[in-house]
């Protein structure tokens, strides 16, 4: 998926949701998203457990430590679908944290999916939930942006202070935020948080041709995602299918 195709599917998401959605602000592997939600589908629905007793055990069971890995997530699947119970929520809030990192981001996600599941239920108001592999803050998503430069050399200390200054000036106009920039040989990333309606195109490519007024030395075209920070090799290999 392209830029413009992210950019449009926000906009269609914002527009089903009315402006009212929830970001997941954690990174958390696309690989365990998919499998947490095709979970989610798999599993039959818990509204009907509600009993104090029952939750406590529950817990007790997702706490044991000789519980299975794969049982401790249907429980966290199961506690997550609950609507009804906030004590539901609860259990796994006091979960989150005391795990491995997968099961820890698998209990991230049970309890974006609880709160998301109480707040439809009580305010009677359908929630729109939206999850990246970089996540997100407030109603920004996190992207990795990968400029090349035209030439293959590293920048140097005017170059440097030019996309240091150039590119916050852009992302503070479009209220985006800079998290980290890193420079390397024949490239520079970004990573950002960029408003959920805000085009990443326009945000990109008025920060590349504001430094190239100091000289044309970023590359026209550029690498964005927002499913992983890629390695060394990926963008070296995203850079041949583009040409570049």
């Amino acid at each position: 998926m392209n830029q413009d195709d992210i950019y449009n599917q926000l906009k269609k998401l914002l527009a089903e949701s009315g402006g009212k959605f929830n970001i997941l602000e954690e990174q958390v592997d696309i690989d365990l998203q998919v499998e947490f939600f095709e979970m989610i589908n798999e599993v039959k629905n818990g509204d009907t457990v509600t009993e104090t007793d029952h939750l406590a055990d529950l817990e007790k069971k997702l706490n044991d430590n000789d519980t299975e890995v794969s049982e401790k997530k249907q429980i966290l699947i199961t506690l997550s679908n609950i609507k009804e119970e906030p004590e539901a929520y609860r259990i796994i809030e006091r979960f989150v944290g005391t795990q491995d990192k997968d099961l820890n981001s698998w209990a991230t996600l049970a309890l974006q999916h609880s709160r998301i599941n109480l707040e439809s239920h009580f305010l009677d108001e359908q929630q729109i939930f939206i999850s990246t592999g970089l996540g997100g803050k407030h109603e920004k998503l996190r992207y990795f942006i990968v400029c090349r430069l035209n030439d293959n050399v590293e920048l140097s200390e005017a170059q440097k202070k030019i996309v240091e200054t150039e590119f916050e000036h852009i992302f503070t106009k479009y209220q985006s935020v800079i998290e980290k920039l890193s420079q390397f040989k024949n490239y520079f990333t970004i990573v950002g948080l960029i408003p959920i309606d805000v085009s990443l195109n326009e945000v990109i490519k008025a920060a590349i041709d504001e430094s190239n007024m100091y000289g044309d030395f970023i590359h026209s075209k550029f690498l964005v995602t927002n499913v992983k920070i890629l390695q060394q090799h990926e963008i070296e290999k995203q850079f041949k299918k583009l040409g570049i």
